[in-house]
């Protein structure tokens, strides 16, 4: 479980990073880079979730 704490901690930080140091100019496609970068986000805390049903059904 603690490699997917650090890649998730990685991801976390590439957000709050691009959010603050990478913006895009155009409004829209700034807006739309945040709602991707979200959904890889959510993707992947579901994938955690998961993983630790799986291990807790065993």
């Amino acid at each position: 479980m603690k490699p997917h704490l650090i890649i998730f901690a990685i991801l976390i930080a590439g957000f709050i990073a691009y959010n603050l140091f990478f913006k895009m100019e155009d409004d829209r496609t700034n807006t739309v880079v945040n709602i991707m970068y979200a959904s890889i986000l959510f993707a992947y805390i579901s994938f955690m979730a998961y993983s630790v049903l799986k291990k807790m059904k065993k």
